[in-house]
């Protein structure tokens, strides 16, 4: 059985849908999935990226285009009432409970589910109850583990959400599932040369 590290922050719509794709696409693979928090906004100050969401015409294509592939694949999807938001409470959340599929899902449905205010006190503190978690996600500990996560996600190359990590190779957002799933089936491309040749640095125009 192979292990699948997927890391994620819930203030991206392409997690959600990600996370309710991965079951079917992986379907018949046999594979265990790590649930890894990290704060995506760490991602992009550390890479020097702006957010889709701090760009306006691509915001705006972001959200049309999620919306279509919610409605294309059947999985539920509604923008929050405020976007982007502070993602900070819910990924200690998950930190603290303990990030298995249960618990991602319910955070992820919180976000993307109902189109209400993800970041609304009320409504954390109704799922925090919910999920009961083990440890206090207010604490320096659980504050000082996603630090951790973000920090180790960034040394191993992550970019951006939703990744997944199988066997030291990063695959990078939904539409990467396919080629997950032929990586885990030990497809015959990644047998050959082509991962570690297409991936060197080639010589080219810098902008400045």
């Amino acid at each position: 059985m192979k292990r699948i590290v997927f890391h994620f922050d819930p203030i991206s719509p392409f997690v959600h849908l990600a996370f309710e794709r991965l079951p079917q696409v992986l379907e018949g693979c046999s594979y265990a999935v790590e649930y890894r928090p990290l704060l995506f906004a760490g991602l992009l100050q550390h890479w020097g990226q702006k957010g889709p969401a701090e760009i306006e015409p691509k915001r705006a294509w972001t959200f049309r285009h999620v919306a279509w592939l919610a409605q294309r694949h059947g999985i539920a999807l509604q923008t929050p009432q405020v976007h982007p938001f502070n993602p900070l409470p819910l990924l200690r959340l998950a930190i603290a409970c303990g990030p298995d599929r249960r618990v991602v899902e319910a955070i992820l449905r919180h976000v993307w589910v109902g189109g209400a205010d993800a970041a609304d006190p009320a409504r954390l503190a109704e799922l925090t109850a919910r999920l009961a978690p083990a440890r206090d996600p207010a604490s320096a500990d659980v504050k000082r583990e996603l630090r951790a996560a973000t920090d180790a996600a960034i040394a191993a190359g992550v970019f951006g959400v939703p990744s997944f990590e199988l066997d030291g190779r990063l695959f990078w957002g939904l539409d990467a599932l396919e080629m997950l799933r032929d990586a885990l089936q030990g497809g015959a491309w990644f047998q050959g040369p082509d991962w570690v040749a297409e991936g060197q640095p080639r010589p080219g125009l810098v902008r400045r």
